[in-house]
């Protein structure tokens, strides 16, 4: 059994035993809003134990529900709401309609006994409420609101039974007070589990998340939509992105890697469908590493003194922008070339032109997380690379 479904369970058995609790208090008092609480914490069982249902329903898949049944916890959740409504009801009917004599002799027994009643409400609606988060169920976070409603039922039973033993009546004000926080609870839960019904888009703050995990990733170039909903504890998210990379088996691993790390860095996702389609330019942006005459071409990419930037457009291989740029990082002694290979990213560069390549060396990792092609090339010169290059 697991976590969710042992606090369902909890669950059942604590509002049985308040069940038993204020039958008792009913007969010693005499007390037709403990017979009515009674009553009421009795419909609890039956809210946990819809619960406990709904919880082990919403696990299964079939071909007919792909995608689960999570969402019966939501439903679950609404048909909660729908008994905190009631409880509402209930309190306004109890306090309203309640009939004397009560058993003066043993209303400190009767206030006692709610005062206990109380404290095992509080505490077990914290404990309920703490696991529903930890787990992401939204029923087991509703079944904790609407078992503190108990508590305000209580905290209107006790008013009213102290009232009566000094012989004043004060249930209406309380009344009052509280079926308002029962409603308002009650209308905040079914909100959000019709939103979730409905499929509301996920919160600003998980997608927000989801967006810079995605254009952290280097090579993505854009976002064209991103998507994403609740079901059940669970979130299902949607993204369609272009990315820089030229064949299937890189694009794939991109994908899979920027699945994998919204998986870690999210909590609770059930399913993540990546559509990436290559970016489509119509200028190619070169790199080709010089020495200082930045006419010969340098067989040390980290070391290179400067680099021929120089942007053809695609159509008809017309140069539009050509510029010289200085190795930033040519004097340093660690790292130049992961760093170099940074800071060509930055530039927007599409291909590097280079002698040896990079094959298992650093600046080919970047370069190939980040689908910028590689050339290696025979060229000597700057003017037979880039008379290759237009070929």
């Amino acid at each position: 059994m697991k976590q969710s479904e042992k606090v369902g369970l909890y669950s059942i058995l604590v509002n049985l035993f308040l069940v038993g609790i204020k039958a008792l208090l009913f007969l010693i008092s005499g007390s037709v809003a403990l017979m009515a609480d009674a009553i009421h914490s009795f419909s609890d069982v039956i809210s946990s134990a819809t619960v406990l249902a709904g919880i082990k329903i919403s696990k299964r898949k079939s071909k007919g529900f792909p995608y689960g049944l999570y969402k019966v916890e939501n439903f679950v959740s609404l048909l909660s709401s729908v008994f905190i409504f009631l409880a509402g009801y209930e309190i306004v009917k109890t306090v309203f309609n309640s009939q004397p004599p009560l058993h003066t002799r043993y209303l400190p027994y009767a206030i006692g006994g709610v005062l206990v009643t109380m404290g095992i409400t509080f505490s077990f609606s914290r404990y309920e409420l703490r696991q529903g988060r930890k787990i992401g169920s939204p029923s087991l976070m509703a079944d904790a609101q609407h078992i503190r409603t108990d508590m305000l039922a209580s905290t209107v039973i006790l008013v009213g039974l102290t009232g009566g033993w000094f012989g004043f009546n004060l249930d209406k004000v309380a009344a009052l007070l509280v079926v308002f926080l029962v409603f308002k609870a009650g209308l905040t839960i079914s909100i959000d589990a019709i939103r979730v019904l409905l499929d509301a888009s996920i919160g600003f703050e998980t997608m927000d998340k989801v967006k810079s995990i995605i254009m952290k990733e280097p090579g993505v170039v854009s976002i064209n939509a991103l998507l994403g909903r609740n079901s059940g504890p669970f979130k299902f998210i949607e993204a369609d992105i272009v990315i820089k990379a030229k064949d299937l088996e890189k694009a794939l691993s991109i994908s899979r890697k920027i699945e994998k790390k919204i998986r870690e860095q999210v909590s609770h996702v059930d399913h993540i469908l990546i559509h990436y389609e290559p970016q489509r330019k119509e200028t190619t942006t070169y790199a080709i590493p010089l020495k200082e005459d930045k006419k010969v071409i340098s067989e040390h990419f980290g070391n290179a003194p400067c680099f021929q930037l120089i942007t053809i457009q695609n159509r008809d291989g017309a140069v539009l922008s050509e510029e010289y740029c200085q190795n930033p990082f040519a004097q340093e002694e660690k790292g130049k070339g992961i760093k170099v290979s940074e800071w060509l990213l930055e530039k927007g560069v599409d291909t590097v032109c280079s002698p040896r390549g990079f094959k298992r060396s650093s600046p080919g990792y970047v370069f190939s997380d980040a689908g910028v092609d590689v050339i290696v090339t025979d060229g000597k010169t700057l003017e037979d690379v880039l008379q290759s290059i237009k070929n």
